[in-house]
């Protein structure tokens, strides 16, 4: 069972990245999948969530329209587009996943640092 995160770099500040979450070991795609980060000296915010039917889309109101998440079941993926970077996106982000049912799983990728200078 693992989530590996890719993607990850330094970025100026207006510019855009794309991470990857590949996913292995479990049924991707019955699993709500999430993109968190976590800034240093800050709390883990949740940043955007997919359902796995990819039907319903949530976003952090501090990325909405800036960040869109999307994900291949085909391919046990899950991504993060994120335009318009601003310095305080500057975070390591980690995918997580969510079973369905009644026992809740719960899985967590290493993380990626994403850095963007202004």
């Amino acid at each position: 069972v693992q989530l590996v995160e890719s993607g990850g770099g330094l970025v100026q500040s207006g510019g855009s990245l794309r991470l990857s979450c590949a996913a292995s070991g479990f049924t991707f795609s019955t699993y709500t999948m999430s993109w968190y980060r976590r800034a240093p000296g800050k709390e883990r915010e949740l940043v955007a969530a997919v359902g796995s039917g990819a039907g319903s889309t949530s976003y952090a109101d501090s990325v909405k329209g800036r960040f869109t998440i999307s994900r291949d079941n085909a391919r046990n993926t899950l991504f993060l587009q994120m335009n318009a970077l601003k310095p305080e996106d500057t975070a390591v982000y980690y995918c997580n996943g969510i079973s369905s049912g009644v026992i809740r799983l719960s899985i967590w990728g290493q993380g990626t640092q994403v850095t963007v200078s202004s």
